[in-house]
């Protein structure tokens, strides 16, 4: 993993008096980014090896409520302890937070000290470990889309999240003039992230008013999840220091746009061969490729789940809003649920456009991975490319339109339950029939406001 600081290097500048808080961050299974704040001389001194952290940071949901039905934690077990394992290759500054340096962990066992199994970071090792195996690396990138808002978070949070106004007032795709009044968010983002090691390339306004897309560089699964899970933090942090929200909710208004986190994937060797790239093949793609794609589109229903973990996460599909609804690949054509780019070039590479701006990475880029080996493993053949409007082709399978939908169909995976272990997806399936039985319970604004006269 591309960390951009050696212990060593970290150890001189705790000395200096450069770096004076250390950062010890697990990824839960929200993608959050979640630890202790140590005095950094205390880490150099001791705590690199390893810290303890209350087992229930796999075990719930992002009220932080404890919900039962886990088999790996619960009251009745009493809540023990995960040890966190900084993993030192994974050291970078933070350099938006002054003195400050982070470091990502491994979560093991307390008693057997082995990984966690349903731990993000485990979960996304595996299935790079498999593919491994096979002779092949996974690069990928994801794009972060989110909303700015005029308000900050406390302001936006004691109003009751309503009247909600977006930090612009029109529809700011690529739209430089209205970017320019957003620098101040975006400008310290872009270069904090490029200071930290994180490879940005760029960023740019959004087809919503309000609403930005993050870029970062191609890179390998592990580096990929890891920088798309930094940012995302920074993006509230810097928002927040500069009077803005930020928000990664998929769907915050039934008349805007939702936002996305697309993520584009191939196959490379070791040594640095492009495994997807056949100059001769139909759209240069190799036959790997089609089988990989293959098995993308067959358990897209599988996988949707960790593309879309939430309720409002569905929301987000709709026609005509550039999110898909349809389980198809399309060469280059935006309206596909996967989308062929970089056609006649080594950089040739599938797309796939399902998930929203909630996703943990760990969790959909390893989901991704497992449906391609399964393609592979399987040789499954490659229907021809759709054209024109995917959302008019009623031929096309349609994605699962709801959480209660996708945990059903994560529940009877038999794919996933062979790529990441009956009790990974059990575990998961419960994370999704909590959040469902949550919002069963609660009565919405929309319902009184229907029905309290007219009922």
């Amino acid at each position: 993993m591309a960390g951009t600081m050696s212990f060593d290097a970290l150890k001189q500048k705790v000395s200096s008096g450069e770096i004076d808080t250390v950062l010890v961050c697990l990824v839960d299974m929200q993608g959050r980014l979640m630890g202790k704040r140590f005095h950094a001389q205390n880490f150099v001194d001791s705590a690199y090896k390893e810290t303890h952290c209350c087992n229930y940071l796999l075990a719930t949901d992002l009220e932080m409520a404890t919900p039962s039905g886990y088999a790996s934690t619960s009251w009745e077990s009493g809540y023990g302890d995960y040890v966190m394992q900084p993993d030192l290759e994974t050291i970078r500054p933070m350099p938006w937070l002054e003195g400050t340096a982070m470091v990502l962990c491994d979560v093991l066992d307390h008693n057997t000290h082995k990984e966690v199994p349903h731990s993000p970071r485990a979960i996304l090792k595996k299935q790079v470990a498999r593919l491994a195996e096979l002779g092949f690396e996974a690069k990928a990138a994801t794009e972060l889309e989110f909303f700015l808002f005029e308000k900050s978070f406390e302001e936006i949070r004691k109003s009751g999240f309503r009247d909600l106004e977006p930090i612009s007032g029109y529809n700011e795709d690529y739209n430089i003039m209205q970017t320019t009044r957003e620098e101040v968010v975006m400008r310290p983002l872009r270069n904090h992230l490029y200071n930290a090691g994180i490879p940005i390339e760029n960023s740019k306004g959004e087809a919503e008013a309000g609403q930005e897309e993050l870029n970062i560089r191609y890179s390998d699964a592990m580096d990929c999840a890891e920088f798309h899970t930094i940012a995302k933090h920074a993006t509230k942090e810097i928002a927040w220091q500069q009077g803005h929200a930020a928000s990664f909710l998929p769907k915050w208004h039934h008349e805007r746009v939702g936002s996305s986190s697309h993520v584009h994937m191939s196959l490379w060797t070791k040594d640095g061969e492009a495994v997807f790239f056949d100059k001769d093949g139909d759209h240069t793609m190799s036959q790997t490729m089609r089988h990989y794609v293959a098995g993308m589109l067959k358990y897209a229903p599988d996988m949707t789940y960790f593309l879309a973990p939430y309720i409002n996460s569905y929301k987000r599909f709709s026609a005509g809003t550039f999110a898909p609804t349809k389980i198809i690949w399309s060469i280059d054509n935006r309206t596909a649920g996967f989308r062929l780019c970089g056609v006649g070039s080594k950089a040739v590479r599938i797309e796939c456009r399902i998930g929203g701006s909630d996703i943990n990475p760990y969790l959909a880029i390893a989901a991704i991975i497992a449906a391609g080996i399964k393609g592979l493993e399987d040789k499954l053949e490659l229907a021809p490319p759709s054209k024109g409007d995917i959302y008019k082709d009623n031929k096309a399978k349609t994605l699962p339109t709801s959480l209660r939908d996708s945990a059903e169909t994560l529940r009877s995976s038999k794919m996933l339950r062979e790529a990441m272990g009956d009790d990974v997806v059990d575990h998961y399936v419960r994370a999704a029939t909590w959040e469902q039985e949550e919002f069963d319970r609660v009565v919405t604004d929309y319902e009184i406001a229907r029905g309290f006269e007219r009922a």
